[in-house]
């Protein structure tokens, strides 16, 4: 089995996924070969909870330029992982 902290490469905190946080949804960038089961694996393997679902999604690379140089942002993954009710809640800021 590959490394979990290979898999998950960040937490992904916006407006958008802390409202996704009270229903126990959280949003991870994740390496871009890992499949769903691997996911899940990680996340459990890492914060010790239940994970109940997954969904994945590439995020496409985007043209950007700068001054008169062009080039394109890199290619990712994002992983929306739904815990189990009976799961704790991951606490990515516990001294604010």
């Amino acid at each position: 089995m590959k490394n979990p902290r290979d898999i998950i490469k960040r937490p992904i905190i916006t407006e958008r996924t802390s409202d996704l946080m009270v229903n126990k949804k959280y949003v991870f960038e994740v390496d871009l070969r890992a499949n769903k089961t691997e996911i899940k694996q990680a996340i459990e393997a890492i914060f010790k909870v239940k994970v109940t679902n997954v969904n994945t999604l590439r995020m496409p690379a985007k043209p950007k330029r700068y001054g008169r140089h062009f080039g394109y942002t890199s290619e990712w993954k994002k992983a929306i992982v739904s815990l189990s009710a009976d799961s704790k809640e991951l606490e990515f800021f516990e001294t604010v």
